[in-house]
């Protein structure tokens, strides 16, 4: 690590043409990427991203940024790159989340930024030249879930009859995902991927693996945020303003109301059982435990939907056998 430290410091010398800066820390990241902030002796500031090539790829964020900028969002501008390298100079939008600014009094105003940004991407944004979101993705990401929580870290032994139930759930959740419109998805669309900027708000982190795929996703990962919860009938709410704004915009249709709300709720489900699956290889491959304390709320969501899709009660007894899951 030291050793690619000099590396960006001497990039940042010999290529972008910094002299006497200072290089800090800016945040961690659930990749292999680093956030370091370089800030010179006049005061201005970048964030520089340090991706090791052998492990991650510049170049889907390089692409979606400018992707995301042409539409007018505020996707951190590009000041220089060197993606043979793996290093990326990018605007420094600060350093206020979403998850550290949303309380009752602010929650409406900055979901409804972030909304309206959606909808931006949603009506304008690609429907081709990205990543299908096809089924064969969405039933690895559950997998993770499989062979990550419950094999690895709980290591649970389900039954045969379990077994299946699992299978017959993905398949379920998998179904209704591609059932939905197609739309361009950033994939981490939440509070920890959210800053709070300078008009256009919000600031847009953590883009590069955007997909074509359900119209949902995206709005569930913000309204079902793995870091901070909300109480179901104000998502709800939430969800169907969106709904009602998609159609003006062109995104749905009228007839989509009756099925909006039952998309919403599974494509949360696939998201939260992918997310537990998540957290838990980071502990386990990665050795970063930070994420173990956020499973509980994120499968909580999962035991949540029970009363209102009981074709998923084999799915949430299994939740529920982990131990990890809150009660609704």
């Amino acid at each position: 690590m030291g050793e690619r430290l000099e590396q960006l410091k001497g990039w940042l010398v010999s290529d972008v043409g910094l002299n006497r800066f200072d290089l800090r820390p800016a945040s961690g990241d659930a990749s292999f990427r680093r956030y370091f902030r370089v800030t010179d002796q006049g005061g201005n500031s970048w964030i520089a991203m340090d991706a090791p090539p052998e492990k991650e790829d510049c170049r889907p964020f390089a692409e979606v940024a400018g992707l995301l900028n042409g539409l007018g969002l505020h996707a951190p501008r590009i000041e220089a790159q060197d993606l043979r390298q793996g290093f990326l100079l990018l605007e420094d939008l600060g350093s206020r989340l979403y998850l550290d600014v949303l309380n009752e009094q602010t929650v409406d105003r900055l979901y409804g930024d972030a909304m309206s940004a959606l909808m931006v991407l949603q009506a304008c944004g690609p429907r081709n030249g990205l990543p299908a979101y096809d089924r064969a993705l969405l039933l690895q990401e559950m997998g993770l879930f499989r062979d990550w929580l419950l094999d690895r870290h709980l290591q649970l032994d389900l039954t045969g009859s379990e077994q299946r139930m699992l299978t017959e759930a993905f398949d379920l959740l998998a179904d209704n995902a591609l059932e939905q419109p197609r739309v361009c998805v950033l994939r981490d669309y939440h509070s920890r991927n959210l800053m709070l900027t300078s008009s256009p708000n919000p600031g847009i982190l953590d883009f590069q693996d955007a997909v074509i795929g359900p119209v949902t996703y995206d709005l569930v990962s913000l309204l079902k945020d793995c870091y901070i919860s909300w109480p179901r009938v104000r998502v709800k709410q939430w969800a169907m303003g969106f709904y009602h704004l998609a159609v003006q915009s062109g995104v749905l249709r009228d007839e989509h109301e009756g099925s909006f709300l039952r998309w919403f709720d599974l494509m949360g489900v696939q998201r939260h059982l992918k997310a537990a699956g998540i957290f838990a290889r980071l502990y386990h491959r990665d050795g970063k435990d930070g994420y173990l304390g956020d499973i509980p709320r994120t499968l909580g969501y999962v035991v949540a939907v029970e009363a209102d899709y009981p074709e998923l009660s084999g799915l949430i007894a299994i939740v529920r056998k982990t131990g990890l899951s809150p009660s609704p």
